[in-house]
């Protein structure tokens, strides 16, 4: 099914933020993080109320990497879930993803950890997904640290979407960590430039020129792209992988591309919930004041309360 037209609420959270609607490459790495530092205070007033947060430094490949751990109001230990920002491996960091985080917390009674890995262009691939992978090892390893169960699962949204499915790809592939969820929300797999979603609905959010940026910025060459953990579409077999929900936006390039990895998933015999929200754009998980956007935060969380009996 598919929508007429965006949802009323999202047009205007979206209309909001591109008042000046250049590409992300005319506007160059620097003065978009400036921006993006300089919007936080206004896009995180008034947040969500949970039972704390614990910020941390846990070891990298290439040294330590931040993140920040946030608590239901319950007593623990919880599951804990591994969580990676959007941003198209160039952009985003912890606190352009605070509200998103808190909210999940609040529906899903499990813990988050949002660990801000290595950027492009400075650091391109694979440096994303190393730091990606020992991440979750170190939540594995190190569940005191977390106030968790041993229970982990893995999550994130747009370019974090694809380093929650590659980190689920190498554990299944490495013999561990043995991981329980993976929540990918619209993430940035499996897109062809023949997508229908492509072909519509470029331009909303991401443009053409955008996206050839962030990728252009991610790779250093093009032999990297089909590499299954640049992109997990291209692995061979998925059925070692966790039980999963992809969940994608019907006026979003990236749609097709997740609904493409969700039908894999089932091809190759994971549990997979797919669930399009066909009035909605890229990126509408971390809009404000949005009814579909609190629906959808509900939606996801109860998946992970069902997972790990937390609600």
């Amino acid at each position: 099914m598919e929508a007429d037209e965006i949802d009323p609420q999202a047009a205007s959270a979206m209309a909001a933020q591109q008042r000046i609607p250049l590409p992300h490459s005319r506007w160059g790495v620097k003065l978009l993080r400036g921006l993006s530092r300089v919007a936080m205070p206004i896009q995180n007033r008034n947040l969500p109320t949970i039972g704390g947060t614990r910020d941390l430094a846990i070891p990298g490949p290439d040294g330590e990497l931040d993140a920040r751990l946030y608590l239901p109001e319950e007593s623990g230990p919880f599951p804990t879930v591994v969580f990676f920002h959007g941003g198209g491996y160039v952009l985003g960091s912890i606190a352009t993803h605070e509200r998103l985080c808190r909210r999940l917390v609040e529906e899903s009674g499990c813990a988050f950890l949002s660990v801000e890995y290595r950027l492009a262009p400075e650091h391109p691939f694979p440096a994303a997904v190393e730091d990606a992978f020992a991440a979750v090892e170190w939540a594995a390893d190190n569940p005191d640290a977390v106030d968790g169960d041993g229970r982990v699962a893995v999550a994130g949204d747009s370019a974090g979407g694809n380093l929650a499915a590659v980190a689920a790809l190498m554990a299944a592939e490495r013999g561990g960590p043995e991981l329980d969820y993976q929540l990918l929300l619209y993430p940035s797999v499996g897109v062809e430039p023949d997508h229908a979603s492509v072909q519509d609905h470029t331009g909303l959010v991401l443009s053409d020129a955008d996206m050839a940026w962030f990728r252009n910025c991610y790779f250093d060459s093009e032999v990297h792209q089909r590499n299954p953990y640049a992109d997990p579409i291209e692995a061979c077999d998925l059925s070692g992988l966790p039980p999963a929900t992809v969940l994608t936006a019907g006026f979003d390039p990236l749609r097709d591309g997740g609904k493409a990895y969700a039908e894999g998933l089932v091809g190759d015999g994971v549990e997979t919930r797919y669930k399009n929200y066909e009035d909605m754009v890229h990126g509408f998980l971390t809009f404000r004041d949005v009814e579909r956007t609190e629906e959808a935060i509900a939606d996801v969380g109860n998946d992970l309360a069902g997972t790990f009996g937390t609600r």
